[in-house]
């Protein structure tokens, strides 16, 4: 397994309003030096933000049609057994090179609402992860998102827009915990990027609930490769399912017209 650093620029940290919310970073170590000795398939890439230097998995295909930038879900990491870790190997087998990022974390057992103060600790790791694989040479890097993941992403998109992506893939949209209102909006219908919305026939009742109103985004969104897909069986988490779950974006990603 090779191991790099992709550094870029440094810029003068300032450090967080008094009383605000923070990352855990010590969980995040802890989460990092668990994985790194385990990961065969791919290289470890420590990326750099303003605020610390983290870990992603970078997985190339050998003909590639681009590349999708992997956001993990709530308590999990790049190498989630369900989602992120056979989406970044999976998709690699259908043609489309993988980073799989270590999104911001708090200590295990938080809530939704717990992590609203976090989700801007994402866009630079998301940037950092779209600025190295364009440095690669992707001119198509699509970004994907998982359950909070999805959340952070979405964040990200209503603050930046889609300018520097060429496709969405929102997995696991709109959970939230027990009496938790949704606070982050859905993008598409403001994206002129193709959106794939995709989700689990056993998904929570509320997200569910949100599939008709998605579908509107979808249409004014107005590409003609939009749509929503189904995974038959599958939870919000897409435990054991997550080979389905792959080969169903792989193949929309290999029919989309970018």
């Amino acid at each position: 397994m090779r191991k790099f650093h992709f550094l870029l620029p440094l810029l003068l940290l300032m450090g967080p309003a008094h009383g605000a919310e923070i990352p855990d970073y010590e969980r995040e170590k802890r989460i990092a030096m668990e994985i790194e000795p385990q990961i065969f398939d791919g290289e470890v890439v420590w990326l750099n933000t303003p605020e610390r230097t983290f870990l992603s998995i970078y997985t190339q295909a050998d003909e590639s049609a681009g590349a999708a930038l992997i956001l993990h879900g709530r308590d999990t990491g790049p190498e989630d057994v369900n989602v992120a870790g056979p989406m970044r190997v999976g998709l690699v087998e259908e043609g489309w090179s993988t980073l799989a990022l270590q999104m911001p974390v708090l200590e295990k057992g938080r809530k939704y609402y717990d992590y609203l103060p976090i989700l801007r600790f994402a866009h630079a790791r998301i940037e950092a992860g779209l600025a190295f694989l364009r440095e690669q040479g992707y001119q198509t890097v699509v970004l994907a998102g998982h359950s909070c993941g999805a959340h952070m992403a979405n964040d990200w998109l209503n603050h930046q827009g889609d300018g520097t992506i060429d496709g969405y893939v929102a997995m696991g949209l709109g959970a939230t915990d027990y009496k938790q209102d949704l606070k982050t909006p859905f993008p598409m219908g403001s994206m002129t990027v193709p959106v794939l919305d995709i989700y689990g026939s056993e998904e929570y009742p509320r997200p569910l609930a949100m599939l008709p109103m998605r579908a509107g985004m979808l249409e004014k969104n107005g590409h003609p490769d939009s749509t929503q897909l189904v995974v038959e069986g599958a939870d919000h988490f897409f435990r054991d399912k997550g080979d389905a779950l792959t080969e169903m974006v792989a193949g929309w990603l290999n029919t989309v017209r970018f």
